[in-house]
């Protein structure tokens, strides 16, 4: 699995249910500014939950800051 992939492919499905506007989505990007709310968060989090079987959000001493540090929590937490 493409993991980078995936997480863009899910931030644009919930941006599209949630009728959110996003900007160009790069590593870069800071979640803050990707024009999600909390429950846009809160969808995407579940899905990625779903999808990975785990949730490396819980047990994180930092959440991510960019949609980059995001991939990478995952990424470590699957490797």
């Amino acid at each position: 699995m493409d993991l980078r992939a995936t997480i863009f492919d899910e931030i644009r499905t919930v941006a599209a249910e949630q009728k959110k506007r996003l900007p160009s989505l790069t590593d870069e990007l800071s979640l803050q500014e990707s024009g999600f709310d909390s429950l846009c968060f809160a969808i995407l989090f579940a899905r990625l939950e779903d999808i990975t079987g785990g949730d490396p959000l819980a047990t994180a001493a930092d959440f991510p800051r960019t949609i980059g540090d995001l991939v990478a929590l995952y990424d470590q937490a699957l490797a």
